[in-house]
């Protein structure tokens, strides 16, 4: 598995706050210059980088010289911080790489771009024509005008989408730890570094612990959903410590470092890949086990006859949570009918849709076409 990360020609490389800022606050000149360096030795290498950057709110704090902590500035506050924030850490990027010759260029997003299939595709055509043009791009979530409802919620996750969306062949992800612990390095001096994670069974549950850092809204959490994210797109990730030096050069040749999550899945086509990226499921279908056979093993579409139970309200065409009877996560997928229908219709025939709705969009309640696993076959 290292061999193929060494052998990768499209990489996420997600920066933390706890990576790029400084111990008293600012940025981390040093840090992010030596990292840059490695970026344009492994971009001259052959490999085509992407920058996921935090650190909006960190460098607006900078800037503008706030002490209040973030956990008591209301959202409007930390979205003009952002505001500020986003034009000195882009700037900084501009002025570390132009050094290098090197050009880069900044997309912001949210949910809503994500979300949507026609953005997302937009988006992905830009970030495709930024690196045809051998240009770095720097990715961030728009902090200044995302609202909690459109919040991709944290960087991790983000650089995860980002990795659906432009193909990439691996997920970096630069903290502050040196990977993923048998136990929370900060309570258990005996705790070991995990050096390798199968999520050919969509992963366990492991001992986390949070960011020592205190500066980003990401901790391991994050990071081990969003491994879990990147193994959905087929995509492997390493979780390694952003502030060692020489750490992406270590990554990118295989040396044995941080903590690699393999991914359980082949990579995803693009449609199953948006479908994966679209917002928190608006309601769940509960299915029984000779369903979840047909859609994990054969990749049968879902039928009504299937179906056991119906949480939640959407409407047609919503993202819908498909579940096992046991509370096992199956896939997620497009609904072709509304909540409400699906009730109605559901145990019965596809023949008998009609005669019952007075209508049909289909026989099937979530087309084969439209949803994307996330069991392993």
């Amino acid at each position: 598995m290292r061999k193929r990360i060494a052998n990768a020609r499209r990489v996420i490389v997600k920066l933390g706050s706890s990576t790029i800022g400084a111990p008293h606050g600012g940025l981390d000149v040093a840090c992010i210059t030596g990292l840059a360096g490695e970026i344009v030795a492994a971009r001259r290498a052959g490999v085509e980088i992407v920058i996921v950057s935090s650190g909006a709110i960190l460098a607006g704090r900078g800037k503008l010289r706030i002490t209040t902590p973030n956990s008591q500035l209301d959202v409007v506050a930390k979205q003009a911080i952002a505001a500020v924030g986003q034009v000195e850490i882009m700037r900084f990027w501009q002025y570390i790489f132009d050094w290098y010759g090197v050009v880069v260029g900044q997309i912001l997003v949210t949910r809503e771009v994500i979300g949507q299939r026609k953005s997302f595709i937009n988006a992905r055509h830009t970030l495709q024509a930024l690196l045809a043009r051998d240009v770095i791009p720097v990715v961030n979530e728009n902090d200044s005008v995302a609202v909690e409802e459109i919040r991709l919620g944290d960087n991790d996750n983000l650089s995860a989408m980002v990795a659906g969306l432009v193909d990439a062949e691996l997920l970096i992800l630069l903290t502050d730890k040196d990977g993923l612990y048998s136990n929370d390095p900060a309570v258990d001096p005996t705790a070991k570094l995990i050096p390798f994670v199968s999520l050919h069974d969509d992963g366990g549950e492991f001992v986390t612990g949070d960011s020592r850092s205190g500066v980003g809204l990401g901790g391991m959490n994050t990071k081990v959903a969003a491994a879990k994210t990147a193994a959905r797109f087929g995509v492997p990730t390493v979780i390694a410590a952003g502030k060692k030096h020489g750490i992406l050069t270590e990554i990118l040749t295989g040396r044995e470092v941080g903590t690699l999550f393999e991914p359980f899945l082949e990579p995803l086509k693009g449609r199953k890949r948006w479908i994966l990226c679209q917002d928190a499921p608006s309601g769940e279908i509960v299915v029984d086990d000779g369903a979840r056979a047909a859609l994990v093993k054969g990749g049968k579409s879902l039928l009504p006859s299937g179906i056991l139970n119906v949480k939640g309200e959407f409407d047609q065409g919503d993202a819908v949570l498909i579940r096992a009877a046991d509370g096992h996560d199956i896939a997620r997928g497009l609904a072709n009918y509304t909540a409400d229908e699906i009730r109605r219709i559901k145990g019965l025939n596809s023949a008998a849709i009609e005669s019952v709705l007075g209508y049909t969009a289909g026989e099937e309640v979530v087309h084969r076409d439209d949803f994307a696993l996330l069991e392993s076959p």
